[in-house]
């Protein structure tokens, strides 16, 4: 049974989702919500295979949700609803982790295929769009999970990604110990990693995280 939650600030579109979905009899709804806030709170704890989520909401973004989800429990796929087709979004859905970025144009059917292809691992993104993306990434667009780093929080993961233990982080910057594990544990949240060795990688891909580049 594939569980999936609704995310939509329409509540007539969220039950038109759910009579959607319930007619089929490998998919269960096991949650909906109309705010980004309260999806971010109940998702992790209903841990469903898939999230339905709405890309514009009053206090926030289906994006954003998936990109906080994911970082908590990375098992759950994120389909992202849109009424605009824009490169911004899609980058940001990309960068969120999200499995599927979807115009709510598509007709019910695909929408159904469409969760039962991302419950079971696929991607519904398109390989060259995701390509010119990334390689965006590699030049002028910065990454937008490192915007959310503080200038201290970001030479600490370049310092992890130089594999340096806490201890020799904080003989580096001058911190006491538990004090670098806090960020550290911050650090890998909000990049949506989940080990150093992840940091990495990330950082070998992208180039220094270091706010003065170095």
């Amino acid at each position: 049974m594939i569980r999936v939650y609704l995310l939509d600030d329409h509540e007539v579109v969220r039950r038109g989702l759910r009579e959607l979905l319930e007619v089929e009899e490998d998919i269960e709804v096991v949650g909906e919500s109309a705010s980004a806030a309260e999806a971010t709170r109940r998702i992790p704890a209903l841990r469903p295979h898939v999230m339905v989520l709405d890309a514009r909401l009053p206090d926030g973004s289906g994006i954003d949700v998936c990109r906080d989800v994911r970082s908590v429990d990375p098992t759950v796929a994120g389909l992202v609803l849109t009424s605009f087709d824009d490169d911004e979004a899609l980058r940001a859905a990309v960068m969120a982790g999200a499995a599927g970025y979807l115009l709510k144009d598509i007709r019910g059917t695909q929408l159904v295929d469409s969760i039962r292809r991302v419950a079971a691992g696929e991607t519904l993104l398109d390989e060259g769009v995701v390509a010119r993306l990334r390689k965006q990434w590699g030049h002028d667009v910065e990454d937008p999970r490192l915007s959310e780093l503080s200038p201290q929080e970001r030479r600490i993961l370049q310092h992890i990604a130089e594999g340096l233990t806490n201890r020799q982080i904080g003989e580096t910057m001058s911190l006491a110990e538990k004090t670098v594990k806090n960020y550290v544990t911050s650090v890998l949240a909000k990049m949506g990693l989940e080990r150093r060795t992840q940091a990495a990688v990330y950082v070998a891909k992208h180039g220094s995280a270091a706010p003065d580049g170095r």
